[in-house]
């Protein structure tokens, strides 16, 4: 069974400084149904103009994933985390007990666009905690390269659930395949480009919730980035 969540469909705000979709209710965006995916709970796709962010605000009890597309992103944190996450990177940080941060454009002159992705901890009151690693662009081409697990294998960030993302870089006409295991669902985001799944065409922003499928069959259209989750 596939369930497509088109790029349009998404809830939507422009804020001047911020130019969001979110896939998942969130903040001012609500709709009962989609409130998430499994243990998959936010993806949003956010554009920040250059000085512009997130002041500092709380969070606690999620695992957060930040994946940047273009331009540079300027982290701050009370566990005492600076950092500037760039294309290629990926951040997790951990809320568990509680946990404070700011999120701002690295860049006076040019945007910054990433995914922020929000995924439920297996328990809550779990420590807080951080990771920023570089996963590279030629490392993604044409497979799919694990970028975030529950133990942290292959060089993968750690998180705190059940669940396995994996990003791929599809150039066009090449064929993708990903062997689902009985009983897991898998979420696929097209970041960029498009993809054709089965008789299907996926754009940049659009999304699919596939369950009971033995596996995933991609074609790339045009260059494309997409993220694939493995969820219990």
């Amino acid at each position: 069974m596939i369930n497509l969540r088109k790029a349009e469909d998404r809830g939507h705000f422009d804020f001047g400084w911020l130019n969001t979709y979110h896939s998942f209710s969130f903040g001012e965006y609500y709709d009962p149904n989609h409130m998430g995916f499994r243990d998959l709970r936010v993806l949003n796709e956010d554009r920040v103009q250059p000085g512009k962010g997130f002041p500092t605000h709380p969070h606690r009890d999620m695992e957060i994933l930040t994946y940047v597309l273009e331009g540079a992103l300027q982290h701050r944190d009370s566990m005492g985390n600076g950092s500037v996450i760039r294309p290629g990177e990926v951040q997790r940080m951990s809320a568990g007990t509680g946990v404070t941060h700011s999120e701002y454009n690295a860049s006076n002159e040019e945007p910054v666009h990433f995914l922020q992705i929000w995924v439920l901890p297996r328990e809550s009151g779990l420590p807080p905690g951080y990771e920023q690693k570089d996963f590279a662009a030629e490392r993604k081409k044409g497979h799919w390269l694990l970028i975030a697990s529950p133990d942290g294998h292959q060089g993968s960030v750690t998180v705190h659930q059940d669940v396995h993302v994996y990003a791929s870089w599809i150039p066009p006409n090449e064929e993708l395949f990903f062997q689902v295991k009985p009983d897991r669902h898998i979420w696929l985001q097209v970041a960029r480009g498009e993809v054709l799944l089965q008789d299907q065409i996926l754009k940049a922003g659009d999304g699919a919730a596939l369950s009971q499928v033995p596996s995933v069959d991609l074609r790339g259209k045009r260059d494309a980035e997409v993220l694939l989750f493995d969820l219990a």
